[in-house]
């Protein structure tokens, strides 16, 4: 399988000169967390990551934000080539180029149609890399977002007072609460009042760097109040080709992992998945 066969064709790219606050507009309205960006004549630069953006809050121009050493990938490239780069190197954007123009883009959910392809039955006990770190239930929502930011996860599975899994928590469930003015929140990130309607799913999802720093004001509530209740979970001995295909029919980017007993024994990214391509 090639990467043609996989990727986004056509991405949305930023032209120069730009300034963070077109890209920051771009990733708000689009639901992007990264975009290729590319000269006036389409010719490839670099690319740009939310990460990017807010390690240099300060700096307005688009040019001293782009990553020109951004790995890339070009069609014909063998898909089990590429996933080996993005497990290797912890990567969830890579832009596809042919003649120097971005011609398609890749995330890790493009090659979960090539595991389950692969039909690929390696237990998922076996392919999970990063720390599980549960929570409690009554655990304050802003314990469990310092708890996200400190562990570098994405996703908290929360357990009852037996011991059982009950739910699952992810960091936009917690931004989702969280109490910030909507005018000056775009205020604040360079995005005018008069803008078409802002899609608040896109504004938190850059806004969640922006207002760490910041820090976000969260209402006093138990995590209980705000998780996804009875999640949809995997078995630790569920094959990786099975894990791919309730990632893509329920677009989750992370799974709980529980054995016979409903005992959470740890959670699956999706870049685990990706890495049976590379076994």
């Amino acid at each position: 399988m090639r990467v043609k066969d996989i990727m986004t064709e056509d991405p949305i790219v930023v032209k120069l000169p730009g300034t963070r606050t077109e890209i920051l507009r771009i990733m708000v309205t689009k639901k992007l967390t990264g975009v290729p960006i590319v000269k006036k004549d389409g010719t490839y630069v670099g690319f740009v990551a939310r990460k990017h953006i807010f390690a240099s809050p300060t700096e307005e121009q688009l040019a001293l934000l782009v990553q020109k050493d951004w790995p890339t990938t070009v069609k014909t490239g063998n898909v089990e080539d590429v996933a080996r780069l993005f497990v290797e190197g912890d990567i969830h954007h890579m832009p596809v180029v042919s003649k120097k123009k971005v011609v398609g883009m890749l995330t890790p959910a493009d090659f979960l149609e090539a595991v389950q392809k692969k039909n690929v039955d390696t237990p998922v006990s076996e392919l999970t890399r990063s720390p599980c770190v549960p929570v409690y239930e009554k655990t304050p929502l802003k314990v469990a977002l310092e708890i996200i930011k400190v562990a570098k996860v994405f996703a908290l599975p929360v357990l009852d007072k037996t011991g059982k899994l009950s739910g699952i928590i992810t960091d936009r469930d917690i931004f989702n609460q969280s109490h910030i003015n909507g005018s000056i929140a775009i205020s604040d990130l360079g995005l005018g009042e008069d803008e078409d309607s802002w899609s608040w799913d896109g504004l938190r999802n850059v806004m969640k760097l922006y207002y760490e720093e910041s820090k976000i004001d969260l209402p006093k509530i138990d995590v209980v109040e705000v998780m996804v209740k009875k999640p949809v979970t995997v078995f630790e001995k569920t094959g990786a080709a099975e894990a791919a295909r309730m990632m893509m029919m329920e677009d989750f980017g992370q799974l709980p992992v529980i054995d016979m007993n409903d005992r959470l024994v740890a959670m699956l990214y999706e870049l685990d998945v990706v890495a049976t391509l590379v076994q």
